[in-house]
């Protein structure tokens, strides 16, 4: 899967928690939206060093 597919995914995994959460004040729904924003976070970190990296190296 590529990057970009893999945060298109989480990020279609968290709509609908947001929306549970945000609109009908679903908590369970807002500990869901928190644990994908996490993995969110964590896969946009990897990037950033894999982008990083790679402008070093000169790969780009």
């Amino acid at each position: 899967m590529s990057r970009i597919e893999q945060m298109k995914s989480l990020i279609d995994q968290l709509e609908p928690d947001m929306v549970k959460f945000y609109d009908k004040g679903n908590k369970a729904a807002g500990t869901r939206a928190r644990k994908t924003l996490q993995e969110i976070k964590k896969v946009s970190q990897e990037i950033r060093l894999e982008i990083q990296d790679m402008k070093n190296s000169g790969q780009v």
